[in-house]
């Protein structure tokens, strides 16, 4: 690889390390699909470009091809009808080992640069991978856009970033000089190589095909592994791009194009991913979905090194506030987004029985309940602003769930079934409010995925962080969140977030929320309770891929 592709990169790269070093914003991927960031026809092109795939065959380079399978359907009502190879993998994942030591060999800076520069080409595609998210995981564009691009690709290059950190955190080589006294000292030349573990596995999920994919294909991959992915088979598509800008950068640098692969299902109802997870060859694997198969993963690959994102119950704490209006405005958006169809998304919210104190007075609990559904009502009464944050419902199983959870409590808003104004048989729900006695713990503390809300209501603020906590310590979150004027009571919760391991966010009232992460800044998840045994991203996520292997001489 030419020395010119790492200087080119270079801004890019500082600029990384600096920001998860300062933890302020920073990002060099537009958010915004403005047409002055990406060209005046990029949407265009990228809405063009993604219905191009439909109903044709996906090429990919890799050895052991053996057909082709895929049955995506969009949530907005259509098939994608795109079909990917599908592979023998005793034959492709033996390649994927012998290609690492090519990949090993090429060096720090030479991975780095070459995984910056599939960043860079991902991010020229953030309209076709965009349109891709929206008809897989059924995100409204412009969050499929932003998250399913520029964000997650922030969450790539952070992963490179501390990759790249912990890499280099030793010298490549040094000359060890020890005095002997009257005599001549030894003298040693000693080389260090980064090592790779082995072939990395992503096992990626269908609400977030490109965030949760990202990170652990990148943190893998600039520590010298080669990575194969494994989509969700109702999410394939924005993977399979991704996976051919990283195979194409690779071909051009000389390197074998299957370094970077990927696995489907060849029949979904007969999944390979158990058969793929515990395959010799594998010795690292990334997932993010459902606790069960998460814990079987964790229990039944002991060959390799397992990150894991599961399920979880993430909660909000209402002592008091100061800007009721806007607590209520914050929260009508954090429960829409996306239909709560987000691992960082709210479920159980506790409010004491009594009320609680506020700008505008006292509120009772039911003041409260109430004002939330008529939040969320006015919020959502605008059809193409519900139709862009509500998104689709991505799988008819969360569907049901929510028909199932109205009898769990006592329904304060019922989810309604909104009309798409630009897609007819979409998929979409609004969110449901429960209110429920805190003594009813077996329904609230387990996690019910979807636009599903439990409105607690506890004896007293004190009571509250007892059961946040308990819900966090023994189920997991991936976030907490808190309303309080009493820096006494916002002291109690942060102590107690700090206890179980989550993340806290207080007294959001403006245009941040606690279901939003931001790369470089926001720890995603801390790997201190259950729901995630890993954080995105830091050095412990990285730092065990390699390993330092020496060799030594006499100078």
């Amino acid at each position: 690889m030419s020395q010119s592709l790492f200087e080119q990169h270079q801004e890019t790269l500082q600029g990384a390390l600096k920001a998860i070093r300062t933890r302020d914003y920073w990002s060099p991927y537009p958010e915004s699909p403005s047409p002055r960031k990406y060209g005046e026809t990029a949407d265009k092109d990228g809405q063009a470009a993604f219905k191009a795939h439909l109903n044709g065959s996906f090429e990919l380079k890799m050895p052991g091809i053996t057909g082709e399978a895929g049955s995506e359907v969009s949530p907005y009502g259509f098939d994608l009808g795109v079909k990917y190879p599908t592979v023998d993998i005793d034959v492709l994942l033996p390649a994927m080992k012998d290609a690492q030591k090519a990949w090993r060999d090429i060096g720090v800076d030479a991975r780095a640069a070459i995984c910056l520069e599939i960043l860079k080409r991902i991010n020229a595609r953030s309209f076709e991978i965009g349109y891709g998210v929206m008809h897989t995981s059924g995100q409204g564009f412009m969050m499929a856009f932003q998250a399913g691009g520029p964000h997650a690709q922030d969450r790539g290059l952070e992963a490179v970033a501390y990759g790249y950190e912990a890499m280099t955190s030793a010298p490549g080589s040094a000359t060890w000089t020890k005095p002997q006294g009257k005599h001549d000292p030894l003298v040693l030349d000693k080389k260090f190589t980064v090592v790779g573990r082995g072939v990395g596995l992503v096992i990626g999920c269908s609400t977030f095909p490109t965030w949760n994919t990202y990170p652990g294909m990148f943190a893998s991959l600039v520590t010298g592994n080669p990575v194969v992915v494994k989509p969700h088979p109702a999410g394939i598509l924005p993977a399979a791009i991704s996976i051919q800008i990283a195979q194409q950068v690779l071909e051009e640098q000389g390197l074998p194009p299957h370094i970077v692969s990927m696995v489907i299902d060849a029949d979904p109802a007969q999944p390979c991913t158990k058969e793929l997870a515990q395959h010799a060859a594998v010795k690292l694997i990334d997932f993010t979905g459902n606790t069960a198969f998460g814990d079987w993963l964790e229990q039944n690959c002991p060959q390799a090194q397992v990150y894991t994102e599961k399920a979880g119950v993430n909660t909000i704490i209402v002592d008091s506030t100061d800007n009721f209006k806007g607590m209520i405005q914050n929260l009508s958006f954090t429960l829409s987004l996306y239909s709560g169809q987000m691992c960082t998304t709210p479920q159980d919210i506790f409010i004491p029985a009594g009320g609680i104190e506020t700008d505008q007075g006292h509120k009772s609990f039911d003041d409260v309940a109430s004002a939330l559904a008529t939040g969320l009502d006015k919020f959502l009464s605008d059809p193409e602003r519900a139709g862009m944050v509500l998104g689709c419902i991505q799988a008819d199983v969360t569907d049901k769930r929510v028909d199932n959870a109205k009898a769990l409590g006592t329904v304060v808003r019922d989810s309604d079934r909104p009309v798409n104004p630009w897609f007819k048989e979409a998929r979409m729900r609004s969110p449901l409010l429960l209110s429920i006695d805190a003594d009813k713990e077996d329904t609230y503390m387990e996690e019910l995925f979807g636009p599903i809300t439990f409105l607690i209501r506890t004896e007293s603020t004190d009571h509250s962080v007892q059961l946040a906590h308990k819900a966090v310590s023994n189920h997991g979150a991936i976030t907490m969140g808190c309303y309080s004027t009493t820096d006494a009571v916002l002291d109690q919760i942060e102590e107690a977030a700090l206890d179980c391991g989550v993340a806290l966010s207080s007294n959001l009232t403006g245009g941040v929320f606690v279901n939003q992460s931001a790369a470089f800044s926001d720890f995603h998840a801390t790997g201190c309770n259950p729901a995630a045994n890993a954080c995105l991203s830091d050095l412990a996520y990285v730092a065990n891929r390699f390993r330092v292997v020496q060799s030594r001489k006499h100078a």
